[in-house]
């Protein structure tokens, strides 16, 4: 069984156990509930909002990750003007821990 979920405006494809790196959430060792966008068990699909009304995938924040530093300089020629500017992304460590599903 996996599902998709919706987060910090990029979607996943979770399945149970396992863990991923998303937009910052919140504090270690707190309980995270995602709303499912579409959900496969086996051969059936649930992909309608009728069908996913009751289905939640539970998750627990385990941790936090930076990623790769960006860095970026604008210049503009003959007129000494120059700027140089550095980013370094703030990444939650999840675990799924469940994924239930409707009766759809």
């Amino acid at each position: 069984m996996y599902a998709v979920i919706r987060t910090g405006g990029k979607q996943y494809r979770v399945s149970e156990g396992q863990r991923l790196d998303v937009e910052r959430l919140g504090s270690e060792d707190e309980a995270v509930e995602f709303a499912p966008i579409l959900l496969v068990d086996g051969d059936q699909v649930l992909a309608t909002p009728a069908q996913l009304a009751g289905a939640t995938v539970a998750a627990r924040v385990v941790g936090e990750a930076t990623g790769p530093k960006v860095t970026g300089f604008r210049y503009k020629n003959k007129s000494n003007q120059r700027k140089r500017w550095g980013h370094r992304q703030h990444y939650a460590t999840i675990e799924i821990t469940g994924i239930s599903g409707s009766k759809g």
